[in-house]
């Protein structure tokens, strides 16, 4: 799995993103993330200089969504857990087949759990775990939500609560603000700049007229923050060791998410290039916890 794409400049980062599909899978939570993911560029309408580099793991070698569209795996379940450490992004779609999931205890439960504890075990290393719609909900079941915001499907807050307040009470009654959102980001990271009124990722005003929030939208500093021995110190010092969590809801606030991906790991300037060529308008969400770095 290459981590470079060479140019005349040089190397550049690649950024590893594995997809974890289950049975019954949300096709557009899939497609939509991944359209946005493979327009991405470092150096914007270089296709050199891609950004992301995706993969899917799954039970089988074939996996079929809830509207039978059928994706070939490129590795299995016992393959991703062996290649963990190789991926920068886990993102797992909702669907109709989460409550197989659920029910049956099945993965990608197992690789979810797997990817938060690499992250407190290993904080040197940046790592992003990412959930389309109901995808939330498995993160939710395995526990890592105690003491984060998350957000999901708004068909589905009252399941969303219920999952992670029983999650509380099997671990250590810490409970999960479940936000109404658009996408709600936990363990960001910041360029905030000398003008903080013209940081694209900082929220100032709620478009609804409620009452201003302080979270803040958004991080551009990937490359750096992960060569800096002090930002790897604050991260350890975060919730699962700083690893960046992601929830959004519906379908489209799966591309929202995504764009916002785009923005905190490559550029924001990539990220609206992306909404551009896609002729999407992006709806922010917003942050709710984060460091400067």
């Amino acid at each position: 799995m290459s981590a470079t794409e060479g140019t005349a400049d040089g190397p550049i980062d690649v950024i590893q993103v594995l997809f974890a599909l289950h049975p019954g899978f949300g096709a557009q939570e899939l497609c939509g993330p991944l359209e946005v993911l493979s327009k991405a560029h470092h150096k914007i309408n270089d296709p050199k200089t891609k950004a992301f580099e995706c993969t899917f793991a799954a039970p089988s070698q074939g996996v079929t969504s809830s509207s039978g569209l059928t994706i070939k795996a490129d590795i299995d379940f016992n393959t991703a857990h062996e290649d963990l450490n190789e991926y920068d992004v886990l993102i797992v779609p909702g669907g109709d087949g989460v409550d197989t999931v659920l029910k049956d205890n099945s993965e990608p439960l197992e690789l979810i759990k797997a990817f938060a504890k690499l992250q407190i075990t290993d904080p040197s290393k940046e790592r992003t775990l990412m959930s389309i719609g109901t995808g939330s909900l498995l993160l939710a079941q395995t526990g890592i939500l105690q003491g984060m915001a998350a957000t999901t499907h708004p068909d589905y807050y009252t399941k969303m609560e219920i999952i992670c307040k029983d999650a509380a009470r099997r671990g250590d009654l810490e409970q999960t603000d479940v936000m109404e959102e658009n996408y709600v980001v936990n363990n960001a990271r910041f360029e905030l700049g000398e003008k903080i009124e013209e940081n694209p990722f900082v929220l100032s005003k709620r478009p609804d007229g409620r009452r201003k929030s302080i979270a803040r939208k958004g991080s551009n500093a990937w490359k750096e923050s992960v060569k800096r021995r002090e930002s790897n110190a604050r991260r350890a010092s975060l919730k699962l060791g700083g690893l960046r969590l992601i929830t959004s809801g519906g379908i489209t606030s799966g591309l929202d998410a995504s764009l916002y991906l785009v923005a905190a790991m490559v550029s924001h300037e990539s990220a609206q290039e992306v909404a551009r060529v896609m002729q999407y308008t992006w709806n922010k969400g917003v942050t709710v916890e984060g460091i400067d770095v």
